[in-house]
């Protein structure tokens, strides 16, 4: 493997500060990243890549290809903001009210086209890199779109790759694993149909407030007491509505939250036992109860060869890699295209100090300019492992 450090990017820095801050200035949701594909389908075609737009909605592909090798490479970066108002005091604060780049997908844009912009011009591989750029990352929605749309029929890989930053983390490090690495998230809604009444007189009829009271509390004995210790679950309910007033007892009432979960069966577990959990509340107060539980986002699962091949490139590029981190709780868009191809999500510092040690989703969160060589230099080394020359 040639080792591309991080160093070997200082002339494309430049670039992909500007590309990042423009980018943030001008941030798009969810399959309306419009100006977004625009400016990185115009990127990618400068290089002298084969682009493929509108790929799943507002997808652009960018096809790389070098000497006779057959085998083929995804690297993915998304590309949707967030609606969240910025107030950040930095130069290239967001311009589109209610809007802003909170989780530092113009960074991994930025990233990405860097590394498209240094393989196009040294080509020290043999077989073909995908550049997926994916829309609607934060909805759940973007990846399935383009599977939906024949991506991997149209561009076929071998093995597909992402990157996320990571606040808290140290700037520049890295961190990754076999198996799970994201939790799936589930959305469920409790639906309670009861009989409201007079405040005063609440034997005359049933309270949904009581009842939704006793739903929240049992179950949070899910993962307390039916699941094994460590199993990294974690069940919220996160809205209460009722039809409630200042002296009149609600007749229905609707329960909101997410079901986060480190494997396939513990979600499956989850879901049964909150049936169970609302059936005998119903039956106990003899009411209807409806329950719906959609799986927005699916674990991310890494495969042992590809999560190797990125522990070792990582190492060729920090001294600080951790590759059996624990699995993190949140859930990531990427597990469609893992579910769907062998591959590798990996976390790369953002910094421990000021916006950059910020949460992700927070509004003064800003994604980190000095690790953009680091993570296009990981980019430009996995090719060149991957696809060696």
């Amino acid at each position: 493997m040639a080792c591309i450090t991080p160093e070997t990017f200082d002339p494309l820095n430049d670039m992909m500060r500007k590309i990042r801050h423009d980018l943030h200035r001008n941030p798009e949701l969810g399959f309306d990243e419009i100006k977004t594909a625009e400016r990185v389908a115009s990127e990618l075609r400068s290089y002298g890549l084969e682009v493929f737009e509108k790929i799943g909605g507002t997808g652009v592909i960018g096809i790389l290809k070098n000497g006779g090798g057959n085998r083929a490479i995804g690297l993915r970066a998304d590309m949707d903001a967030l609606p969240i108002s910025e107030t950040s005091t930095h130069n290239y604060v967001s311009q589109s009210n209610g809007v802003m780049h909170a989780c530092g997908h113009d960074g991994h844009t930025a990233m990405l086209l860097g590394a498209a912009k240094f393989l196009a011009d040294n080509r020290n591989f043999d077989g073909t890199v995908v550049f997926i750029f994916q829309p609607n990352e934060e909805n759940g929605l973007g990846a399935e779109a383009m599977l939906k749309d024949d991506l991997f029929t149209k561009f076929p890989v071998d093995e597909v790759y992402g990157m996320h930053n990571l606040p808290g983390a140290a700037k520049g490090s890295f961190s990754t694993r076999i198996g799970t690495i994201c939790s799936s998230e589930s959305l469920f809604e409790i639906d309670i149909q009861a009989r409201g009444g007079h405040s005063a007189m609440p034997q005359k009829g049933v309270d949904a407030i009581l009842v939704g009271s006793e739903i929240v509390q049992a179950l949070q004995n899910i993962v307390a007491r039916k699941l094994e210790p460590g199993s990294g679950c974690v069940v919220s309910v996160t809205e209460f509505i009722t039809d409630g007033k200042r002296n009149v007892l609600p007749g229905s009432a609707l329960l909101k939250g997410d079901v986060r979960a480190r494997t396939p069966e513990s979600r499956d577990q989850i879901q049964s036992l909150m049936q169970r959990i609302i059936k005998g509340i119903s039956l106990s107060h003899d009411i209807d109860i409806s329950f719906t539980f959609e799986t927005e986002f699916i674990e991310t699962i890494n495969s042992p060869e590809q999560t190797e091949a990125s522990i070792r490139v990582a190492q060729s590029l920090s001294s600080q890699v951790d590759g059996n981190r624990t699995p993190m709780s949140f859930s990531e868009d990427f597990a469609h295209l893992s579910n769907a191809k062998p591959g590798c999500f990996i976390l790369i510092g953002n910094g421990t100090e000021g916006e950059n040690g910020k949460p992700l989703h927070a509004s003064d969160y800003d994604f980190n300019d000095e690790i953009l060589t680091t993570g296009a230099s990981y980019w430009a080394s996995l090719v060149s492992e991957r696809l060696p020359k």
